[in-house]
């Protein structure tokens, strides 16, 4: 076992911000900072290479390099946090019900509230533009608000769908979701109305992502002992049926994302998973 741990150790691939590959040497130590919570980190953000929003049980809070601030108004756990593209406006959703707008160089509370569901908040995505807010909910509801008034600019509902995730497809003004009744929907945003639903798969649709290009999407599953646990690659802009299926998981497909794309590498997506793993697939060919 010794030699083997070994092995693995002296040829670690990493994969680097920039889209390379490159073998490693030695595993080194990833870089590590105070803690940043007291309890169960719920979501994180990339806004820049060097900085990232996380929110939490306790808090949601920021860092860029040593700095560390945090946003502190929500009364319960934070469940989602997302950012504008100009990653100055920081949005964070809670348990509380409730959705909150941040100024990343604003010293004091909140810029803007969004309160109007009637359960937790599971979904936050915000248009290309930073002009309009989707979000989503267990209520079975879909919302779209003005972020500089906070306005709820319209609503929908669904019977049984308990929302998971949000996103926006880019440069388009259509938002994916993910839901438990097993679908993933777009929503045109302008009416707020379902313009397309996908085949329902056999488990709950626990996250969604969408490609720069914006031609296509992927869910992914919840599942157990090998069953379900995959992630799907939809195609947004011609058949709009199914590309792709990524399956090994062994448990539930907690999250999935395109990577980004680097000269030398194919399309690449990772996933994560509550069997402790996380991988990396070839988008073309899912091969891992």
């Amino acid at each position: 076992m010794g030699k083997l741990q070994s092995k693995i150790s002296l040829h670690t691939t990493k994969y680097r911000a920039d889209g390379s590959v490159g073998q490693t040497g030695p595993a080194g130590p990833s870089q590590q900072h105070s803690p940043a919570h007291t309890d169960a980190v719920t979501s994180v953000a990339a806004l820049k290479p060097d900085l990232c929003v996380s929110g939490g049980r306790d808090v949601s809070s920021w860092r860029s390099g040593a700095a560390l601030r945090r946003f502190i108004g929500h009364e319960r756990e934070v469940t989602k946090v997302t950012s504008a593209l100009d990653s100055s406006r920081i949005f964070s959703a809670s348990r509380d019900k409730t959705v909150m707008m941040w100024e990343l160089h604003r010293t004091s509370g909140p810029s803007q509230h969004f309160p109007g569901h009637d359960l937790v908040v599971t979904g936050l995505a915000v248009s290309p533009d930073a002009s309009q807010l989707c979000t989503g909910s267990r209520d079975n509801t879909v919302c779209k608000w003005d972020t500089e008034t906070g306005e709820c600019l319209g609503r929908a509902a669904i019977s049984r769908n308990l929302v998971t995730h949000l996103c926006w497809v880019p440069g388009e003004p259509y938002v994916i979701q993910t839901s438990e009744d097993k679908t993933t929907r777009v929503w045109d945003s302008r009416e707020l109305q379902v313009a397309h639903t996908f085949p329902a798969k056999q488990h709950i649709q626990t996250c969604c992502d969408v490609s720069q290009d914006g031609r296509y999407c992927l869910s992914c599953s919840s599942g157990s002992a090998g069953h379900g646990a995959e992630a799907t690659l939809w195609d947004l802009r011609q058949t709009r049926g199914r590309v792709c299926e990524y399956k090994g998981h062994f448990q539930t497909t907690t999250s999935c994302v395109f990577l980004p794309r680097g000269p030398a590498l194919a399309p690449s997506i990772a996933t994560s998973s509550s069997d402790s793993t996380v991988k990396v697939w070839d988008q073309n060919t899912a091969g891992r």
